[in-house]
């Protein structure tokens, strides 16, 4: 049985938790598009605490509710400048910032036309980043979908191990932000700590 999931933009750790356990995921493509998830944003570590980065879809007109692999990434307001440079205000003097950063650069200065698309490249080369094995199908439906993990407003337990945080001094270690803090934070060991995280 092939489980499922929607792909989410820069996965949070519990996500990306659940993903490492898996030998096969597959990303389900005709789901109704849903607001308040983790489809078209992320939460990471800045100097003021929790930092929501959220990309801006492009709103169909009279067409009703969207299906996730027809959403559109909308480009007018420059989020991309936006998010690559909170992203370096963040981890710029985090361990492995410069050691991963020619990795994700690319991705804010190209544009993809399909929220879908951009999201599951982002986590191939995620899963490429930290050496896991999972093999990436994309399908309609799935028999088992594991929909919990996109669900924004979902709390989730907080007994997992701690890792150092670059502003951790000021406001202490937030859980569960972007698979991002904890690479840029733990660099290659980040794979070990995602098969310690209890979903």
């Amino acid at each position: 049985m092939v489980s499922g999931v929607c792909p989410a933009y820069l996965p949070n750790i519990h996500y990306m938790a659940w993903m490492v356990s898996q030998t096969q995921v597959a990303f389900v493509t005709h789901n109704i598009y849903q607001k308040q998830t983790y489809r078209n944003r992320t939460e990471i570590y800045g100097a003021n605490g929790k930092l929501k980065l959220t990309i801006p879809i492009v709103h169909a007109k009279n067409q009703g509710r969207q299906i996730d692999e027809n959403v559109a990434i909308h480009y007018e307001n420059g989020w991309q400048k936006d998010h690559w440079k909170s992203l370096e205000a963040a981890y710029r003097s985090s361990p492995f910032f410069e050691y991963y950063e020619d990795e994700f650069y690319p991705y804010y200065h190209q544009n993809f036309e399909k929220l879908m698309d951009f999201n599951i490249v982002l986590i191939e080369k995620i899963l490429s980043l930290l050496d896991a094995e999972v093999n990436i199908l994309r399908m309609v439906k799935v028999e088992k979908e594991f929909s919990d993990l996109i669900i924004a407003k979902k709390k989730v337990k907080k007994d997992n191990p701690h890792y150092h945080q670059v502003f951790q001094s000021k406001h202490g270690f937030i859980n569960n932000l972007s698979i991002l803090d904890l690479i840029f934070n733990l660099g290659p060991q980040s794979l070990e700590y995602l098969r310690q995280v209890k979903n």
